[in-house]
């Protein structure tokens, strides 16, 4: 019985071929559920708020769609990156995997870059978290969700090392397939961000 426990399904995925990670991945899908529900209450803060902007700048004041137009394509092409990473693990690669994971965090990294130049520069404006009540919802929403892209840079980087250490083994790419579900989701928000957020603030 013992045997048959850490029996592995050569058919499978490796990162789904024991319980522990098929559990652990059913659990990540379950949080992802938990941040939809936290982004879901930001976005609607923001929407109610963003025409609230007292005496300080407006949408139409601050957005320039240049530096956001760089910031989304970082980002997507983040996330084309990541999965080109879970392919690789899939082949059993792990240059490849290494490789692709690295731009991925190197692309994260430059999104962050321009995000906090773009904060430093609404800054400068004037445009502080106490100017107003748009402004507030403005900078928790978008900076929220910076503080998640900057917790998966870390993230990856641990994964990184430890498969430096360890190779291929089901926990191992069980840790990739699940920071790249993170990675996909927080994509996804930034599209619903650059949507609903500087978009329309441009043209309002």
């Amino acid at each position: 019985m013992a045997e048959a426990a850490h029996h592995y399904d050569e058919t499978m995925p490796l990162e789904y071929r024991t319980e522990e990670s098929r559990l652990n991945i059913l659990g990540f899908w379950i949080f992802l559920g938990a941040e939809v529900a936290l982004f879901a209450t930001l976005f609607a803060t923001y929407l109610v708020l963003f025409q609230r902007t007292g005496h300080g700048p407006t949408t139409a004041d601050l957005f320039e769609i240049k530096d956001v137009m760089i910031e989304t394509l970082l980002l997507l092409t983040s996330s084309f990156t990541c999965g080109l990473a879970v392919f690789e693990m899939r082949r059993r690669r792990l240059t490849g995997l290494l490789v692709w994971l690295l731009v991925t965090l190197l692309l994260g990294a430059g999104f962050i870059t321009f995000e906090v130049r773009e904060f430093i520069h609404y800054v400068h404006e004037g445009a502080t978290m106490q100017t107003s009540a748009f402004l507030s919802s403005f900078f928790v929403l978008v900076g929220t969700h910076g503080a998640h892209v900057s917790l998966g840079i870390g993230w990856m980087t641990l994964i990184i090392i430890q498969l430096l250490q360890r190779g291929f083994t089901p926990r191992t790419a069980r840790k990739v397939f699940i920071v790249s579900l993170y990675w996909h989701f927080l994509d996804v928000v930034w599209i619903f961000i650059f949507t609903l957020v500087y978009l329309t603030g441009m043209v309002m």
